[in-house]
């Protein structure tokens, strides 16, 4: 069976894409995040995602090589905890079609068979339904959250 999207890391060839898709998903994004939406930042992202605390993959349709959405696994510690952050978006026209699923399922596999990570934490907000839904569908799992009185 065909797969329905593939990963790569990003590279400076991506850069009008993505911020095509960018600037197409600003509604989309907000306030969720705040991607990279300038040639400057594109490059400042190339660089920081660029490092062994961090790993970064764009996601690409398999039909049309489209731009589909970013997952990045940031602030990778090693030694006994070997943990990391999950962070993640769609770009608008890809959203609630299983691509970004079947996205996060390979990144998974990446972070736990390749970089050999114990644990991935994907920090979400709390109104964030749409992120909630795709963690759980993945089977990640919910560990606490903690509201203020």
């Amino acid at each position: 069976m065909q797969q329905l999207v593939y990963l790569q890391p990003p590279k400076l060839a991506d850069e009008r894409e993505f911020l095509n898709s960018v600037k197409k998903s600003g509604d989309l994004h907000s306030p969720w995040t705040s991607p990279p939406s300038t040639p400057e930042h594109f490059q400042a992202y190339l660089e920081r995602m660029s490092t062994h605390e961090n790993a970064a993959f764009l996601v690409f349709r398999h039909a049309d090589d489209g731009l589909v959405g970013v997952f990045n696994i940031t602030n990778i510690v090693r030694g006994a905890f070997q943990s990391g952050y999950l962070g993640y978006y769609v770009f608008a026209g890809h959203e609630r079609q299983g691509l970004m699923r079947k996205g996060l399922e390979a990144v998974v596999r990446f972070a736990f068979q390749d970089l050999k990570l114990h644990r991935l934490e994907a920090n979400i907000q709390p109104t964030n339904v749409a992120s909630i839904a795709l963690v759980k569908a993945c089977g990640f799992l919910k560990e606490g959250t903690h509201l203020a009185t």
